[in-house]
């Protein structure tokens, strides 16, 4: 994506290095995170463990939808499995500014494992049926606590990788390396769900966790960024809300994202409708939809890892939640599957590039000692936000049906969208100081001197 010209910039430029001559583009930037071998070894574990992650994500949705036919039911799965991120995120972003974060990685790493192995064995040995699907439920919940701490913890343990000069990169990659395993995941499982059930999916998810924890116990962390300066966990806690709510352009996006994440999100639990009742497919169409987001979704991260500099970042922010509500109207009324596969496409392509810029923009502003409490709060409008508006997004489906469900979303989102856009050139101020203070760009440079005509 193009930057925009000097006169409507967002930021300045950041610190990070600029391409230099001799073939060195935005492309060859693209992947300079990983000259860390930390950042390797996180990124090649990762990758695996999220395949994984996803299967598992497909599989349990299709294996509640299988067993009741419910959109509600769905709905709840949404919300059971993200309403503690809404709930503990302020605590686990306390835990990951006292504790080093590294550790407290590997401990949900671990957790999570544990869970997908339970899920396994119940399913393959057959206790899963219709009238008890509330183990798949309260397991769902397990998990989603176990993500409330991890998410802020991992998001700060980013810098700690790569350093302050390779961070925007990293964030990107971290989000394309997501949603390349949102493509595999989904693909994968709708092939071993019609080969050989579910269970397998959520089997061999609890032995990917085994690469990213290998990968976390081989890294050589200099020094521990955590912070413990006696005060009440209480008070620490008032800090990171104050910060956020009285720093308005952090303010400003993490509400846009709080707005997408409630209305436009949801739309991602109501596929296996759109994939059965509209589409007229099944668990392979199912699994085609999903990667199609997921496919759209790498690219619009991979197109935040090419650029070299936060300039534009805020009119990314606006364009691209008003760019996701239009793809979604046009999907809710689509009843071919071709077109619809392509419309999810640039709905994650938009997805993603609103998420990753905000992460990438809140990151940047951010004091070192306020990081996890803050990217807590990240967590909990991007994921918390979701499952409110996935219960919603579920009654309304078997109420006035999927497709006004998922346009009325759409709508909200692109409302939202171009509200931020009208707002952000008064924010763009406050951000450049924010950036200065972190030493993400360099202070403005003193006007010259003017010679007083003679």
């Amino acid at each position: 994506m193009a930057d925009s010209p000097p006169t409507t910039v967002d930021v300045p430029s950041t610190t990070a290095p600029t391409p230099g001559p001799a073939g060195q583009g935005r492309a060859a930037g693209m992947f300079r995170a990983l000259k860390h071998r930390n950042f390797q070894l996180f990124f090649g574990g990762q990758i695996i463990s999220l395949v994984g992650t996803w299967m598992q994500t497909v599989a349990e949705a299709w294996l509640i939808y299988r067993l009741t036919g419910s959109g509600a039911l769905l709905g709840v799965l949404g919300f059971v499995g993200q309403i503690p991120i809404f709930l503990l995120s302020p605590l686990a972003g306390l835990v990951a500014d006292r504790w080093p974060r590294r550790r407290v990685v590997i401990a949900t790493q671990a957790s999570s494992m544990l869970l997908a192995f339970t899920l396994a064995a119940l399913t393959l040995s057959g206790q899963i049926r219709k009238e008890n699907v509330w183990e798949i439920i309260a397991l769902a919940t397990l998990l989603g606590t176990v993500n409330a701490f991890d998410v802020p913890a991992r998001q700060s343990f980013l810098i700690e990788m790569v350093g302050r000069e390779n961070l925007l990169n990293a964030i990107a990659l971290n989000s394309s390396m997501f949603n390349g395993a949102r493509v595999a995941g989904p693909a994968i499982a709708a092939g071993l769900v019609a080969v050989v059930g579910e269970g397998w999916c959520f089997l061999l998810n609890g032995v990917s966790y085994l690469a990213v924890i290998a990968g976390l116990f081989m890294m050589r962390i200099e020094k521990s960024q955590a912070v413990h300066d006696g005060a009440s966990p209480l008070e620490k806690l008032r800090e990171g809300f104050r910060f956020a709510r009285h720093t308005k352009p952090i303010r400003a996006l993490l509400l846009l994202l709080g707005v997408v994440s409630f209305m436009a999100l949801p739309f991602s639990v109501l596929i296996p409708i759109f994939a059965v009742r509209i589409l007229h497919g099944g668990v392979n169409a199912y699994g085609w939809l999903m990667g199609a987001v997921g496919f759209g979704a790498m690219f619009g991260a991979l197109a935040i890892a090419m650029r070299q500099q936060l300039r534009g970042m805020g009119n990314v922010v606006a364009y691209s939640a008003a760019g996701l509500g239009v793809s979604l109207v046009l999907f809710s009324a689509s009843s071919w599957f071709l077109l619809s596969f392509v419309i999810l496409i640039f709905c994650g392509f938009a997805m993603m590039m609103q998420f990753t810029a905000t992460n990438t923009l809140i990151q940047a502003m951010v004091p070192e000692q306020l990081r996890g409490r803050v990217m807590s709060l990240y967590a909990m409008m991007f994921l918390g936000m979701m499952p409110l508006g996935s219960l919603v997004a579920g009654k309304l489906a078997d109420y006035i049906g999927a497709p006004t469900t998922v346009a009325i979303g759409g709508l909200a989102s692109c409302i939202g969208g171009l509200v931020f856009a009208r707002k952000w050139p008064a924010l763009r101020g406050p951000a450049r100081d924010l950036l200065a203070a972190q030493g993400m760009m360099s202070p403005p440079s003193p006007p010259a001197p003017t010679t007083p005509p003679s």
